[in-house]
């Protein structure tokens, strides 16, 4: 299995990425399922990317129905290190405005109905999650951004609230979460975050701005349609392209961070407790701390 491939998952309107020579598209079967499409495996800058739709080509999985454990676990199969996550989101903000881009440094999560650990079954483990986001990585995407120039205008942090969907925040939502101190907000994010901690991925997140939500009392004609949504969409593509070319050539070789142990010290089930078909299941994530 190769090693240290770079992963990307692509979020709505981001169905394939361009520039990767020697496609090859593999399918997986996973102890949680199928994911959410074909891992499309290529070189980009010298570099095996490994790419996912995040809703399936077509666009035909809801948020709260979207695998997260078969996608994750699909990616560290696969020997990617460094995820990075690409997303549609509404501004809270504003000084956040549609086209923005937010690399997001924090998460609160608001679903009720996600998938969001590969524990239990007779193993537990706690990782440690007060940041969530690998600055390592982060920072490589911001530098690419910088350097791409013209048209990208990109937040260095932002608090994403992840909502459950899939219907649009009421505008008492809306005004909620900026009362709490939100930047942002999304479908996706927070399970796959979490995921890819339990994992030991690096993990980042662009998150694309396509409208200021519902509570911009500036603009109060202004609904949130999906038509507006992918019409903001189709112009941010091309900038997240633009500094997912400039980032891959520069990521590093290896990893200095925290991520790659995040399981060290995490598991609190003895070894001799873990039921074998648990052990099975997990064997991908957790044979390094079995011995």
């Amino acid at each position: 299995m190769t090693s240290k491939r770079i992963g990307i998952i692509g979020g709505s309107g981001l169905y394939e990425i361009g520039g990767l020579t020697q496609r090859d598209r593999i399918f997986l079967d996973t102890p949680f399922g199928a994911p959410s499409d074909a891992f499309v495996i290529g070189e980009m800058g010298g570099r095996e990317i490994v790419f996912l739709p995040r809703h399936g080509r077509g666009h035909r999985i809801l948020p709260t129905e979207l695998n997260y454990r078969a996608n994750i676990w699909g990616m560290k199969k696969l020997g990617v290190e460094w995820l990075i996550s690409v997303s549609a989101v509404g501004s809270l903000r504003e000084e956040i405005e549609p086209l923005d881009l937010v690399l997001i440094d924090q998460y609160v999560d608001r679903t009720q109905k996600r998938q969001h650990t590969f524990f239990g079954e007779g193993i537990v483990a706690h990782v440690a999650f007060a940041h969530p986001i690998c600055a390592e990585l982060s920072r490589v995407l911001y530098e690419a951004g910088q350097e791409c120039g013209q048209g990208a205008h990109i937040h260095w942090g932002g608090t994403y609230l992840n909502m459950e969907g899939p219907a649009f925040s009421t505008k008492a939502e809306s005004l909620l979460y900026r009362s709490w101190g939100m930047d942002v907000v999304g479908m996706t994010n927070m399970p796959e975050a979490r995921l890819a901690r339990e994992a030991e991925l690096c993990y980042a997140a662009i998150a694309m701005v396509t409208d200021f939500d519902c509570w911009n009392e500036g603009n109060p004609d202004e609904t949130v349609t999906v038509e507006m949504i992918l019409g903001n969409l189709e112009k941010n593509l091309e900038r997240v392209r633009r500094i997912l070319k400039q980032a891959v050539p520069n990521m590093p070789e290896s990893r200095t961070c925290e991520c790659g142990h995040a399981l060290e010290n995490a598991i609190v089930t003895r070894p001799d407790q873990i039921p074998d078909g648990t052990k099975k299941r997990l064997e991908l994530i957790i044979r390094k701390y079995l011995k």
